[in-house]
C-alpha cells in the first residue's frame, strides 16, 4: 500500500478515530526521544488481524502526530508478516530509497519480514544508513483496545526515566554476580563480571541507534547462569506470547536450560525449543540463556505482549537464545523472552534496590 492507500484503509476500517485520540501523546516521541527536525521519517506497519490492530492504530497515530508537528513523514502498511515471510516489495523499496540519516519507525503485529537485497537485519540496515529508529514488534496478539495500555507506557517523562536507567546501569556494570530470587521459587545466579549492561530508555537521538517503544529495561548478556527460574507472568514462544496461568519452572545449568516443567505454556516453550533445535545450524546454542533484563517502566502492565510485559517495573526477564546483536556470543534463530514477577536482587551479596519514580 502506498501512503494514500494506507490512509484510506485506516479510515475505511474505522480505526482512524482511535489514532486521532492517541496522536497528541505521541508528539513527545518526536521531540524527546528522537529529536526530529527536518529529517525524512518513514513509518512502516501492517494491517494486523480482526480485533487485533494495535500496530496499525499506533503507527497511524505516529503519522498524525508527525504531521501536526510539520515533519516530513510518510506512512505505509503491508499485510501482517510472520516468521519466514518476506516484507512486501513496496516496503523494501520505500526503505531502500530513504536517504541516509532518516528516521524509521517500524510497528509490527508480528514481524517486519525479510528485507531481501537491503539486508537480513532491520537493525543493521538502520546502523549502516545512520538512521535513528523505533521498533515495536509482536503486538498483534493483544486486542485493539489494549492500545490504551501501550500509550500509557509510552506517555512518560523521558528525562527522569532515562536517569533511572543509567543509575541502575552504573551499579550493575561494577558487579560480578547477580543473584535473582522470588517468592514463587526463582533462585538463580548470573555471572556478569566484566559485562556492560544496556539501557532501553527510549532516547534514540544518535544516528544509527534505536530501540523499543514502549521502553523501560536495563539488560545484559550474562556469562553463565545457574539455578531455577520460575516464569509466572508471560512466556514468548515461536508463535506468540502466552500469559502464564501455571508457572513454568526452568532449571538452568552452566547457562543452558536443562529442564522445563509445568503448565500449557511450558509445553509450548519446549515445543518451540525443539523446533529451533531441528532448524538451527548450531542446535547446541538454542537452549542457552542469552539475556537477563530488569523492567523499569512504572506505567507498563502485563498484557500478553512481550514488548510491554518485559518493561514493567517489578518484573525481570530472561531470554533463551540469541544475544549477538547486543554484544553477546550466542547466535541462533530464536530469542524467547520469559517474564517473571516481583524479583529480588543481590549484587555481589548486597541487596540491590530497583526503582523508577516519574
Amino acid at each position: 500500500m502506498e501512503i494514500k492507500d494506507s490512509i484510506e484503509w485506516m479510515k475505511k476500517s474505522k480505526l482512524a478515530g482511535f489514532s486521532e485520540e492517541i496522536s497528541p501523546a505521541l508528539e513527545k516521541i518526536f521531540k524527546d526521544c528522537l529529536n526530529a527536525t527536518d529529517e525524512k521519517i518513514i513509518i512502516v506497519s501492517d494491517k494486523g488481524s480482526a480485533n487485533k490492530q494495535v500496530a496499525s492504530v499506533l503507527s497511524y497515530g505516529y503519522y498524525l502526530a508527525g504531521k501536526n508537528l510539520g515533519l516530513d513523514i510518510d506512512f505505509v502498511l503491508q499485510n501482517k508478516k510472520t516468521r519466514g515471510d518476506k516484507a512486501e516489495e513496496h516496503i523494501v523499496e520505500r526503505l531502500s530509497d530513504t536517504p541516509n540519516n532518516s528516521i524509521i519507525i517500524a510497528i509490527m503485529s508480528d514481524k517486519l519480514g525479510s528485507l531481501k537485497h537491503i539486508g537480513k537485519s532491520f537493525r543493521r540496515f538502520c546502523q549502516r544508513k545512520n538512521h535513528r529508529f523505533v521498533s515495536t514488534a509482536s503486538i498483534g496478539y493483544i486486542s485493539t483496545e489494549k492500545i490504551k495500555d501501550m500509550i500509557e507506557a509510552i506517555d512518560i517523562d523521558y528525562k527522569k526515566f532515562s536517569a533511572a536507567h543509567y543509575r541502575l546501569k552504573r551499579v550493575l556494570d561494577k558487579g560480578k554476580e547477580l543473584h535473582v530470587s522470588t517468592v514463587a521459587g526463582t533462585d538463580a545466579y548470573f555471572d556478569i563480571s566484566n559485562i556492560k549492561s544496556l539501557c532501553s530508555d527510549g532516547i534514540y537521538t544518535t544516528p544509527g541507534t534505536g530501540g523499543n517503544l514502549p521502553a523501560g529495561e536495563v539488560f545484559m548478556a550474562p556469562r553463565k547462569v545457574d539455578g531455577k527460574i520460575v516464569i509466572d507472568a508471560s512466556s514468548r514462544n515461536i508463535m506468540n506470547t502466552q500469559l502464564v496461568k501455571s508457572p513454568i519452572i526452568l532449571t538452568v545449568e552452566k547457562g543452558e536450560v536443562v529442564d522445563i516443567k509445568d503448565g500449557n505454556a511450558a509445553k509450548l516453550l519446549e515445543k518451540s525449543l525443539k523446533w529451533a533445535e531441528e532448524n538451527a545450524k548450531y542446535p547446541n546454542r538454542v537452549r542457552q540463556i542469552g539475556e537477563i533484563g530488569i523492567g523499569l517502566n512504572p506505567k507498563a502492565k502485563i498484557v500478553g505482549s512481550t514488548i510491554l510485559d518485559e518493561k514493567m517495573l517489578g518484573t525481570a526477564h530472561i531470554a533463551i537464545g540469541s544475544n549477538y546483536w547486543f554484544g553477546g556470543p550466542i547466535r541462533t534463530i530464536i530469542h524467547l523472552d520469559q517474564v517473571f514477577r516481583k524479583p529480588m536482587f543481590k549484587l555481589d551479596g548486597e541487596s540491590l534496590n530497583v526503582n523508577c519514580e516519574l
